[in-house]
Protein backbone atom coordinates (compact mmCIF):
# COMPACT_ATOMS: atom_id res chain seq x y z
CA UNK A 1 0.00 0.00 0.00
CA UNK A 2 1.28 3.49 -0.79
CA UNK A 3 2.68 5.47 2.14
CA UNK A 4 0.38 8.50 1.87
CA UNK A 5 -2.71 6.27 1.76
CA UNK A 6 -1.43 4.23 4.69
CA UNK A 7 -1.40 7.37 6.83
CA UNK A 8 -5.02 8.05 5.92
CA UNK A 9 -6.17 4.51 6.66
CA UNK A 10 -4.27 4.40 9.95
CA UNK A 11 -5.76 7.74 10.99
CA UNK A 12 -9.31 6.59 10.29
CA UNK A 13 -8.75 3.33 12.18
CA UNK A 14 -7.33 5.35 15.07
CA UNK A 15 -10.57 7.31 15.31
CA UNK A 16 -9.82 10.41 13.28
CA UNK A 17 -13.20 11.90 12.43
CA UNK A 18 -12.23 15.33 11.15
CA UNK A 19 -9.76 16.12 8.39
CA UNK A 20 -9.17 19.48 6.76
CA UNK A 21 -6.47 19.98 4.16
CA UNK A 22 -5.38 21.76 1.02
CA UNK A 23 -3.70 20.14 -2.00
CA UNK A 24 0.08 20.17 -2.35
CA UNK A 25 2.46 17.61 -3.83
CA UNK A 26 3.89 15.15 -2.71
CA UNK A 27 1.16 14.42 -0.14
CA UNK A 28 -1.97 14.74 -2.31
CA UNK A 29 -2.78 11.03 -2.17
CA UNK A 30 -3.39 11.41 1.56
CA UNK A 31 -5.91 14.20 1.03
CA UNK A 32 -7.56 12.20 -1.76
CA UNK A 33 -7.77 9.12 0.48
CA UNK A 34 -9.43 11.09 3.26
CA UNK A 35 -11.88 12.65 0.78
CA UNK A 36 -12.98 9.20 -0.34
CA UNK A 37 -12.99 7.32 2.95
CA UNK A 38 -13.95 9.78 5.71
CA UNK A 39 -17.53 9.91 4.40
CA UNK A 40 -17.76 6.14 4.82
CA UNK A 41 -17.27 6.19 8.60
CA UNK A 42 -19.87 7.35 11.09
CA UNK A 43 -19.27 10.98 12.02
CA UNK A 44 -16.46 11.38 9.50
CA UNK A 45 -15.93 14.89 8.14
CA UNK A 46 -13.66 15.83 5.25
CA UNK A 47 -13.12 19.43 4.17
CA UNK A 48 -10.90 20.72 1.41
CA UNK A 49 -10.27 24.13 2.87
CA UNK A 50 -9.71 27.29 0.88
CA UNK A 51 -6.16 27.57 2.24
CA UNK A 52 -3.66 26.01 4.61
CA UNK A 53 -4.48 28.69 7.17
CA UNK A 54 -8.15 27.80 7.06
CA UNK A 55 -7.39 24.08 7.34
CA UNK A 56 -5.33 24.33 10.53
CA UNK A 57 -7.88 26.59 12.20
CA UNK A 58 -10.68 24.21 11.27
CA UNK A 59 -8.65 21.47 12.96
CA UNK A 60 -8.32 23.68 16.05
CA UNK A 61 -12.09 24.14 16.17
CA UNK A 62 -12.80 20.45 15.68
CA UNK A 63 -10.33 19.55 18.42
CA UNK A 64 -11.96 22.02 20.79
CA UNK A 65 -15.25 20.23 20.12
CA UNK A 66 -13.68 16.89 21.10
CA UNK A 67 -12.97 15.31 17.69
CA UNK A 68 -9.82 13.47 16.80
CA UNK A 69 -8.62 15.86 14.12
CA UNK A 70 -5.83 15.83 11.54
CA UNK A 71 -4.41 17.94 8.73
CA UNK A 72 -1.59 17.31 6.31
CA UNK A 73 0.57 19.25 3.90
CA UNK A 74 4.10 19.56 2.56
CA UNK A 75 6.86 21.95 3.54
CA UNK A 76 5.62 25.44 2.40
CA UNK A 77 2.08 24.48 3.35
CA UNK A 78 3.22 23.55 6.86
CA UNK A 79 4.88 26.97 7.08
CA UNK A 80 1.48 28.56 6.52
CA UNK A 81 -0.02 26.46 9.32
CA UNK A 82 2.48 27.57 11.97
CA UNK A 83 0.34 30.20 13.68
CA UNK A 84 -2.44 27.65 14.08
CA UNK A 85 -0.06 25.02 15.43
CA UNK A 86 1.24 27.54 17.97
CA UNK A 87 -2.36 28.24 18.97
CA UNK A 88 -3.10 24.52 19.36
CA UNK A 89 -0.13 24.22 21.70
CA UNK A 90 -1.12 27.31 23.67
CA UNK A 91 -4.73 26.12 23.96
CA UNK A 92 -3.52 22.62 24.92
CA UNK A 93 -5.58 20.98 22.20
CA UNK A 94 -4.70 17.59 20.67
CA UNK A 95 -4.21 17.36 16.91
CA UNK A 96 -2.09 15.47 14.38
CA UNK A 97 -0.23 17.33 11.65
CA UNK A 98 1.45 15.42 8.80
CA UNK A 99 4.35 16.93 6.86
CA UNK A 100 5.48 15.01 3.77
CA UNK A 101 8.60 17.08 3.13
CA UNK A 102 9.77 18.36 -0.24
CA UNK A 103 12.85 20.24 -1.42
CA UNK A 104 13.20 23.88 -0.41
CA UNK A 105 13.53 26.59 0.74
CA UNK A 106 10.70 28.57 -0.81
CA UNK A 107 8.40 26.57 -3.05
CA UNK A 108 11.41 24.45 -3.98
CA UNK A 109 10.48 21.22 -5.77
CA UNK A 110 8.42 18.11 -5.14
CA UNK A 111 11.37 15.79 -4.48
CA UNK A 112 12.14 14.15 -1.10
CA UNK A 113 14.08 16.23 1.41
CA UNK A 114 14.64 16.59 5.15
CA UNK A 115 14.93 20.36 5.16
CA UNK A 116 12.16 20.93 7.70
CA UNK A 117 13.93 19.48 10.75
CA UNK A 118 14.52 22.88 12.36
CA UNK A 119 10.93 23.91 11.77
CA UNK A 120 9.55 20.69 13.24
CA UNK A 121 11.76 20.33 16.29
CA UNK A 122 11.88 23.98 17.34
CA UNK A 123 8.13 24.42 17.31
CA UNK A 124 8.15 26.27 14.02
CA UNK A 125 5.86 29.11 15.03
CA UNK A 126 6.08 31.89 17.58
CA UNK A 127 6.34 31.60 21.35
CA UNK A 128 7.65 29.02 23.81
CA UNK A 129 6.13 25.72 22.72
CA UNK A 130 7.00 22.27 21.45
CA UNK A 131 5.42 19.67 19.20
CA UNK A 132 6.08 15.96 19.59
CA UNK A 133 7.79 14.93 16.34
CA UNK A 134 7.65 11.35 15.05
CA UNK A 135 9.93 10.30 12.17
CA UNK A 136 8.93 7.02 10.49
CA UNK A 137 11.40 5.08 8.34
CA UNK A 138 9.06 2.60 6.64
CA UNK A 139 5.49 2.31 5.43
CA UNK A 140 4.79 0.04 8.40
CA UNK A 141 5.98 2.78 10.73
CA UNK A 142 3.79 5.28 8.89
CA UNK A 143 0.84 3.16 10.02
CA UNK A 144 2.06 2.52 13.56
CA UNK A 145 3.26 6.05 14.32
CA UNK A 146 0.12 7.64 12.89
CA UNK A 147 -1.93 5.69 15.41
CA UNK A 148 0.57 6.56 18.14
CA UNK A 149 0.38 10.23 17.18
CA UNK A 150 -3.31 10.42 18.06
CA UNK A 151 -2.74 8.70 21.40
CA UNK A 152 0.16 11.02 22.27
CA UNK A 153 -1.82 14.10 21.24
CA UNK A 154 -4.66 13.08 23.56
CA UNK A 155 -2.38 12.07 26.42
CA UNK A 156 -0.54 15.38 26.52
CA UNK A 157 -3.17 17.62 24.93
CA UNK A 158 -0.59 18.82 22.44
CA UNK A 159 -0.12 18.84 18.67
CA UNK A 160 1.92 15.92 17.30
CA UNK A 161 3.80 16.17 14.01
CA UNK A 162 4.42 13.17 11.77
CA UNK A 163 7.50 14.06 9.72
CA UNK A 164 8.24 12.02 6.60
CA UNK A 165 9.32 12.93 3.06
CA UNK A 166 8.16 12.60 -0.52
CA UNK A 167 9.90 9.27 -1.05
CA UNK A 168 8.19 7.70 1.94
CA UNK A 169 4.83 9.15 0.96
CA UNK A 170 5.07 7.67 -2.53
CA UNK A 171 6.70 4.27 -1.88
CA UNK A 172 4.68 1.08 -1.64
CA UNK A 173 5.42 -1.63 0.94
CA UNK A 174 3.48 -4.36 2.72
CA UNK A 175 1.71 -3.11 5.83
CA UNK A 176 -0.33 -4.57 8.68
CA UNK A 177 -2.71 -2.34 10.59
CA UNK A 178 -2.80 -3.14 14.27
CA UNK A 179 -5.91 -2.86 16.40
CA UNK A 180 -5.90 0.69 17.80
CA UNK A 181 -6.03 1.32 21.52
CA UNK A 182 -9.35 2.60 22.91
CA UNK A 183 -9.34 6.38 23.11
CA UNK A 184 -8.54 7.70 26.57
CA UNK A 185 -8.54 11.43 27.11
CA UNK A 186 -9.64 14.14 29.49
CA UNK A 187 -12.95 15.67 28.49
CA UNK A 188 -12.87 18.73 30.74
CA UNK A 189 -11.62 20.98 27.95
CA UNK A 190 -14.25 20.08 25.33
CA UNK A 191 -16.69 22.80 24.30
CA UNK A 192 -20.19 21.34 24.01
CA UNK A 193 -22.30 24.42 23.33
CA UNK A 194 -24.96 26.43 25.13
CA UNK A 195 -27.14 24.74 27.74
CA UNK A 196 -24.95 21.69 28.33
CA UNK A 197 -23.67 22.47 31.80
CA UNK A 198 -20.96 24.71 33.20
CA UNK A 199 -19.72 27.37 30.80
CA UNK A 200 -16.32 26.63 29.27
CA UNK A 201 -13.97 28.60 27.08
CA UNK A 202 -10.60 28.06 25.45
CA UNK A 203 -8.23 30.92 24.78
CA UNK A 204 -4.56 31.69 24.34
CA UNK A 205 -4.90 35.48 24.51
CA UNK A 206 -3.66 36.21 28.04
CA UNK A 207 -3.00 39.92 28.36
CA UNK A 208 -1.79 39.85 31.96
CA UNK A 209 1.98 39.22 31.90
CA UNK A 210 2.07 37.23 35.15
CA UNK A 211 -0.73 34.91 34.05
CA UNK A 212 0.94 34.49 30.66
CA UNK A 213 4.18 33.56 32.41
CA UNK A 214 2.37 31.03 34.61
CA UNK A 215 0.82 29.47 31.52
CA UNK A 216 4.21 29.22 29.83
CA UNK A 217 5.73 27.49 32.86
CA UNK A 218 2.78 25.10 32.92
CA UNK A 219 3.48 24.17 29.30
CA UNK A 220 7.19 23.90 30.07
CA UNK A 221 6.54 21.38 32.86
CA UNK A 222 4.46 19.30 30.46
CA UNK A 223 7.26 19.33 27.89
CA UNK A 224 9.69 18.17 30.57
CA UNK A 225 7.47 15.14 31.24
CA UNK A 226 7.29 14.38 27.51
CA UNK A 227 11.08 14.63 27.26
CA UNK A 228 11.46 12.10 30.07
CA UNK A 229 8.75 9.65 28.98
CA UNK A 230 8.49 9.61 25.19
CA UNK A 231 11.99 9.28 23.70
CA UNK A 232 12.11 6.63 20.96
CA UNK A 233 15.05 5.36 18.93
CA UNK A 234 16.46 2.33 17.10
CA UNK A 235 20.01 0.98 17.15
CA UNK A 236 21.49 -1.09 14.32
CA UNK A 237 24.79 -3.03 14.60
CA UNK A 238 26.06 -0.85 17.43
CA UNK A 239 27.57 -3.54 19.68
CA UNK A 240 31.06 -3.48 18.15
CA UNK A 241 30.85 -0.23 16.19
CA UNK A 242 33.84 2.08 16.03
CA UNK A 243 31.92 4.75 14.14
CA UNK A 244 28.20 5.51 14.49
CA UNK A 245 25.93 7.07 11.90
CA UNK A 246 23.03 9.16 13.19
CA UNK A 247 20.20 9.37 10.65
CA UNK A 248 16.40 9.34 10.58
CA UNK A 249 13.62 8.56 8.13
CA UNK A 250 14.62 7.83 4.53
CA UNK A 251 18.23 8.75 5.30
CA UNK A 252 18.33 5.96 7.90
CA UNK A 253 17.17 3.44 5.29
CA UNK A 254 19.99 4.54 3.00
CA UNK A 255 22.40 4.38 5.95
CA UNK A 256 21.52 0.74 6.66
CA UNK A 257 22.44 -0.18 3.10
CA UNK A 258 25.70 1.72 3.43
CA UNK A 259 26.47 0.02 6.74
CA UNK A 260 26.04 -3.43 5.19
CA UNK A 261 28.46 -2.48 2.40
CA UNK A 262 30.92 -1.05 4.91
CA UNK A 263 30.78 -4.18 7.06
CA UNK A 264 31.67 -6.25 4.00
CA UNK A 265 34.80 -4.07 3.70
CA UNK A 266 35.68 -4.72 7.34
CA UNK A 267 34.57 -1.33 8.69
CA UNK A 268 32.78 -1.60 12.05
CA UNK A 269 30.00 0.94 11.66
CA UNK A 270 26.53 1.11 13.23
CA UNK A 271 23.45 3.31 13.31
CA UNK A 272 21.46 5.27 15.85
CA UNK A 273 18.07 6.21 14.38
CA UNK A 274 16.01 8.78 16.28
CA UNK A 275 12.31 7.95 15.96
CA UNK A 276 11.27 10.91 18.07
CA UNK A 277 13.05 13.97 16.71
CA UNK A 278 11.55 15.79 19.66
CA UNK A 279 12.08 14.70 22.30
CA UNK A 280 15.51 13.95 20.87
CA UNK A 281 17.43 10.88 22.16
CA UNK A 282 20.40 12.99 23.22
CA UNK A 283 21.14 10.98 26.35
CA UNK A 284 21.35 7.78 24.30
CA UNK A 285 23.85 9.34 21.90
CA UNK A 286 25.84 10.72 24.83
CA UNK A 287 26.11 7.25 26.40
CA UNK A 288 27.46 5.77 23.17
CA UNK A 289 30.23 8.39 23.21
CA UNK A 290 31.75 6.56 26.19
CA UNK A 291 32.83 3.76 23.83
CA UNK A 292 32.64 5.26 20.32
CA UNK A 293 34.87 8.16 19.42
CA UNK A 294 33.45 9.11 16.03
CA UNK A 295 29.96 9.99 14.79
CA UNK A 296 28.74 10.72 11.27
CA UNK A 297 25.47 12.63 10.96
CA UNK A 298 23.76 11.87 7.66
CA UNK A 299 20.79 13.95 6.50
CA UNK A 300 19.06 14.99 3.30
CA UNK A 301 19.74 18.66 4.11
CA UNK A 302 22.73 20.88 4.86
CA UNK A 303 23.03 19.85 8.51
CA UNK A 304 20.12 20.43 10.89
CA UNK A 305 19.94 17.41 13.18
CA UNK A 306 23.72 17.85 13.28
CA UNK A 307 23.21 20.61 15.85
CA UNK A 308 21.24 18.34 18.19
CA UNK A 309 23.89 15.62 17.94
CA UNK A 310 26.63 18.13 18.80
CA UNK A 311 24.57 19.45 21.73
CA UNK A 312 24.08 15.89 22.97
CA UNK A 313 27.75 14.95 22.74
CA UNK A 314 29.05 18.16 24.36
CA UNK A 315 32.46 17.65 22.76
CA UNK A 316 32.87 14.05 23.92
CA UNK A 317 33.47 12.70 20.40
CA UNK A 318 34.29 13.76 16.88
CA UNK A 319 31.24 14.64 14.78
CA UNK A 320 31.31 14.72 10.98
CA UNK A 321 28.50 15.44 8.58
CA UNK A 322 27.39 14.34 5.13
CA UNK A 323 24.27 15.70 3.50
CA UNK A 324 22.47 16.13 0.17
CA UNK A 325 19.87 18.95 0.18
CA UNK A 326 17.20 20.15 -2.22
CA UNK A 327 15.69 16.80 -3.16
CA UNK A 328 18.85 14.91 -4.16
CA UNK A 329 18.62 11.29 -2.95
CA UNK A 330 22.03 9.74 -2.20
CA UNK A 331 22.68 6.02 -2.64
CA UNK A 332 24.01 3.51 -0.10
CA UNK A 333 27.14 3.12 -2.26
CA UNK A 334 27.75 6.87 -2.12
CA UNK A 335 27.43 6.95 1.66
CA UNK A 336 29.65 3.88 2.01
CA UNK A 337 32.43 5.79 0.25
CA UNK A 338 31.96 8.66 2.70
CA UNK A 339 32.21 6.24 5.63
CA UNK A 340 35.41 4.72 4.24
CA UNK A 341 36.90 8.21 3.84
CA UNK A 342 35.99 9.14 7.43
CA UNK A 343 37.71 6.00 8.73
CA UNK A 344 40.94 6.83 6.86
CA UNK A 345 41.11 10.39 8.23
Amino acid sequence: MQGNRVIGEAAIRAGCRFYAGYPITPQNELTEYMAEHMRRVKGGVFIQAESELAAINMVLGASAAGARAMTSSSSPGISLKQEGISSLAADELPAVIVNIMRGGPGLGNILPSQGDYFQATRGGGHGDYRTIVLAPASVQELADLTMDAFDLADRYRNPVLLLADGMMGQMMEPVEFRTPSPRQYREEYILRGKGTGKSRFIRALILDAIRMEEHNWKLYRKYQVIAEEEVRFETFWTDDAEILIVAYGTAARIAKGAIKRSREMGIAVGLIRPITLWPFPGEVIRRFAEEVGSFLVFEMNTGQMLEDVKLALEGRARVDFYGRPGGVIPTPAELAKVIAYQVKR
